[in-house]
């Protein structure tokens, strides 16, 4: 697990034996001062004869698969190693720039790399069911994202809220010059080639996301609503699992639940 003392790190630790799975590693950044603790304890589950380190080479020996959600600097710098250990990634960092997602996704050529901005599994059936309505009902269906979530959330909007965007430009045609992230002011009639995104911030939400598709007398809704960590922690347990043993290639969630 890498970034094993953030709120990601934490849950999926504390679900590896539900998913059937043993910790073997635990990492975070050089100078973290979670470093040596145990991983368990600090997942609130117990000691589990892990200690959190920051030599991604000794503890990838022993992994068959490694989850990352910390940094898009420290994912890179993780890939690098894996290659070297040829063990599968499982990344559910998010926050890339173009460039960044293009090294990173090199990577492929030589591990099994799964790349999802979330790994719930409803919400990568709401990535599946806005992809079917924006191709059946068109661009003369006006598209708008919503997101909210805790606080303490650094990216806005979020990489879910992101990946809802990309799957409607792709299937009206679009591209993110076409996406307009909020409104304010006299902004004049709602252009067709357009997509709203909208990112709303405070408390303790785990994740909502909706994608609202606007017609003439009627309107479709598809929301996801997240409750609990543990709903993102096992499905990048499953993928982990998934992914040990799969050829080197650039994999997605879609491929852990058979609708690629």
């Amino acid at each position: 697990m890498s970034g094993a003392a953030g709120r990601m790190g934490r849950a999926i630790i504390s679900c590896q034996k539900q998913a059937g799975l043993e910790l073997v590693g635990a990492l975070e950044r050089d100078g973290s001062e979670f470093i040596g603790q145990d991983a368990g304890s600090l997942a609130g589950i117990g000691e589990l004869g892990v200690s959190i380190s920051s030599d991604a080479g000794a503890v990838l020996k022993n992994a068959a698969s490694v989850i990352d959600f910390s940094s898009p600097e420290n994912t890179l710098e993780l890939a690098k190693h894996c290659t070297e250990t040829a063990t599968g990634l499982v990344v559910g960092t998010t926050g890339f720039s173009a460039e960044q997602r293009k090294e990173l996704e090199s990577f492929a050529a030589k591990i099994p790399l799964l790349i999802s901005p979330n790994m719930s599994l409803g919400v990568n059936v709401l990535f599946h069911l806005t992809r079917m309505a924006a191709r059946v009902l068109g661009p003369d269906y006006a598209a708008e994202v919503t997101e909210i979530h805790h606080k303490h959330k650094k990216d806005a909007p979020s990489g879910t809220a992101v990946r809802l965007l990309e799957i409607l430009e792709e299937q009206f045609g679009l591209t993110s010059d076409d996406v307009v992230h909020g409104r304010s002011g006299l902004t004049g009639e709602r252009p067709r080639d357009q997509i709203g995104s909208h990112a709303l911030r405070g408390g303790d939400v785990v994740g909502d996301h909706t994608v609202f598709l606007l017609g003439e007398g009627e309107r479709i809704e598809i929301t996801h609503r997240a409750a609990s960590r543990n709903t993102f922690a096992m499905g990048a347990l499953r993928a982990a699992k998934w992914l040990a043993g799969q050829k080197p290639g650039l994999y997605s969630m879609d491929s852990v639940l058979g609708l690629s």
